[in-house]
């Protein structure tokens, strides 16, 4: 029978550090990085042991690409490609021990080093498309978390069964990187975490955002930090009130938010399928006051980039997570799971984004973030990729895998929205339609009728 011998060389660190990596993804996080971070947070091991401090970092890193594994198991991946190296067998009792040592601080700071849109961002007119919104990430009902994180609330579909977390994050459309990201306890509403991103907001950026952020004091503090904004308001009671204080050829009309100049846009939109016609109305207001540059067709259409960061949830929270509950078992380590979860999308985010700008006209929206993900933890098992070679490769190994599978153009498709996955099982409500219908989408801005309630 005719055999094969397979020769591989694998370039990691010397010593007990072999295991401190993240196979390709080390490019997007490298060892200086990490030290430095190290340094500056006073977390440098005083004695290099079998788990020296960089080398828990990229433990707590690869826990974000196998959330499904035990911290022993993602271990054993980290060390399955150091064939022939002298490699450590800590316990589970040392990995919380020393994961409790490093604490919370370097992976918040490495965060912070790492964010940031991509220079591949989706661009409109010349601003970079950002949107806002929050999600729930559950955790696990240990004690100490249950005294800080609560449970949510009973209602029609049953109470929570895990304490939560809010995530609230800032995202570049199109390749999905996180311009910032801040959690709290659920507890805390979304116009509570807010202004907590807007500081990473600048001159030539325009945020998307939904109902929930239409508030007068956060219009404000986005056109202070210089950039525009499109946000939808309501329509019905508790509608904000937006005098016509100049009426628009194209239908719109300029009007005040918050002490803040914006062009309103009333708009009824209608979805054809094959399943029926489905209308709704919208209302957005915007700082882009210019009809002529900015049509009110093309600002209605833009609004729909929205949806982008729900797709980033997606990812985070289905794709990587599998709707699992965090690990982490107290406050502390909850911090240093999340932001562990937030470094490895945003470094899968950015290999994307670096391969797909290897050709020209290439969308990243084609690019699949799960192939990214499997060739990802391929990486790791192989200790492939580690260190970069002396020729650049922007693309790399995971990212010609994205490549060679990239998705057809978005088409126009819709899908119900509906609760697919209650609270509790016992108490949902009717049938789940999930089928995805193709769509043709018209849209009709509707002008104000001269009354005296909207004029000044």
């Amino acid at each position: 029978m005719d055999k094969s011998v397979i020769f591989r060389s694998a370039a990691v660190a010397g010593g007990r550090f072999a295991p401190g990596h993240l196979g390709e993804l080390t490019q997007q996080v490298p060892f200086e990085m990490v030290d430095a971070v190290l340094e500056e947070t006073c977390r440098v091991q005083r004695r290099v042991r079998d788990l020296p401090s960089r080398v828990v970092v990229y433990l707590l890193l690869a826990g974000g690409l196998f959330a499904e594994l035990g911290y022993e198991q993602v271990w054993r991946r980290l060390a399955a490609g150091l064939g022939g190296l002298p490699v450590a067998t800590p316990t589970a009792s040392a990995m919380t021990q020393a994961r409790r040592r490093l604490g919370p601080g370097p992976l918040r700071e490495l965060f912070f080093l790492l964010r940031g849109p991509s220079p591949a961002g989706a661009r409109w007119k010349g601003l970079l498309v950002c949107a806002v919104d929050g999600t729930i990430l559950t955790v696990a009902g240990s004690p100490a978390n249950l005294a800080v994180y609560s449970k949510q609330r009973g209602g029609a579909t049953g109470g929570g069964s895990y304490p939560t977390v809010r995530l609230l994050a800032l995202v570049s459309c199109g390749t999905r990187t996180v311009i910032d990201a801040v959690f709290r306890p659920a507890a805390s509403g979304e116009t509570t975490c807010a202004p907590l991103l807007l500081p990473s907001l600048r001159a030539g950026m325009i945020l998307l955002a939904d109902r929930n952020f239409a508030a007068g004091f956060l219009a404000a503090q986005i056109a202070a930090a210089g950039a525009e904004f499109l946000v939808r308001v309501r329509t019905g009671r508790g509608c904000p009130g937006l005098p016509v204080l100049r009426r628009l050829p194209d239908g719109s009309w300029l009007s005040a938010f918050g002490g803040v100049p914006v062009r309103v846009i009333d708009a009824e939109i209608t979805v054809v399928t094959a399943g029926g016609r489905t209308g709704s109305r919208y209302r957005l207001i915007t700082t882009l006051a210019d009809a002529a540059r900015y049509p009110a067709e093309q600002v209605i259409a833009l609004y729909h980039e929205r949806w982008e960061i729900e797709t980033a949830y997606l990812e985070l929270k289905s794709t990587i997570l599998g709707g699992r509950v965090l690990r982490a078992r107290t406050p502390d380590g909850v911090e240093q799971e999340v932001y562990a979860l937030l470094i490895t999308y945003q470094a899968l985010r950015a290999a994307i984004a670096d391969a797909t700008s290897t050709i020209p006209g290439t969308d990243p929206d084609r690019a699949s973030f799960t192939i990214a993900l499997g060739a990802a933890r391929d990486q790791v098992i192989l200790a492939a990729g580690v260190t970069a070679g002396t020729v650049t490769d922007l693309a790399g190994n995971i990212g010609r895998l994205v490549l060679a599978s990239l998705m057809p153009p978005r088409r126009p498709r819709t899908s119900p929205r509906v609760v697919k996955r209650a609270i509790s099982k016992y108490n949902a409500r009717g049938k789940v339609d999930r089928t995805t219908y193709k769509a043709t989408i018209d849209i009709t801005v509707i002008t104000p009728p001269l009354t005296a309630k909207n004029e000044p």
